[in-house]
């Protein structure tokens, strides 16, 4: 009887408070939650996409930044996004594009973009890389710096960031001792990831990463020693 009686007054207050208990529980949590995309790429997933990274030569780097980062964006955009594949250009065909084109550096984004088949072209501008060895032996830190915009080949115009301008990303770590490659590879991933987060709706709880320094001032990287 006493059972009834206090499922009685719950069910009472419930209507009282217009079911409000209900919402409560419903509250996504932080792992729920997402941030939503600042340009949704999920309603491209039939369409072709070039990543088209610039490397440039003032950065004189030994490392194929050009292949990390396009490898590790190809790989994040079909985990993340759910897009086949197929539907991504093989670093391998740009590389063949490249070389057998001698007014590529010509050429426009969009226009490689066309060239190659692709309808939508992720461009990632590398502006920052230092890789240096710390006094401790067999120790690295290191930081990646670029920026990012999504075009379509059709038209050449901008769909992302909207508003024009582009995407400013930065990813560094302040130890490694696995090695330049895995150092290499570590910090393209991360730059990737920072990239692919903002063109899909984000877990909150996932959107921060231990090696993103967007947004913050860092000042062991701008040239102060």
């Amino acid at each position: 009887m006493k059972k009834l009686t206090v499922m009685f007054i719950l069910g009472a207050a419930m209507v009282s408070k217009g079911c409000q208990i209900p919402g409560i529980l419903g509250t996504p949590t932080r792992h729920e939650k997402k941030i939503p995309a600042e340009y949704d790429l999920t309603v491209h997933t039939e369409e072709k996409i070039l990543v088209l990274v610039e490397q440039p030569a003032y950065l004189n780097a030994q490392t194929n930044l050009r292949y990390y980062i396009t490898d590790a964006m190809n790989r994040d955009i079909v985990r993340r996004i759910k897009i086949e594949p197929e539907m991504l250009v093989d670093y391998s065909e740009l590389s063949h594009l490249r070389s057998g084109r001698s007014d590529f550096a010509q050429l426009s984004k969009a226009e490689v973009g066309r060239a190659i088949g692709a309808d939508l072209v992720l461009y990632v501008d590398i502006d920052n890389y230092q890789l240096r060895q710390m006094p401790q032996e067999g120790y690295l830190n290191g930081f990646l710096s670029g920026r990012a915009v999504l075009l379509e080949t059709k038209t050449g115009g901008q769909l992302w960031p909207t508003g024009g301008g582009s995407k400013s990303i930065k990813v560094g770590f302040e130890v490694e001792n696995r090695g330049k490659d895995i150092a290499v590879k570590r910090l393209a991933m991360a730059f990737a990831y920072c990239t692919v987060r903002y063109l899909y709706d984000c877990p909150e709880s996932e959107f921060k990463i231990f090696e993103d320094r967007s947004g913050i001032q860092w000042q062991k990287w701008e040239g102060k020693d």
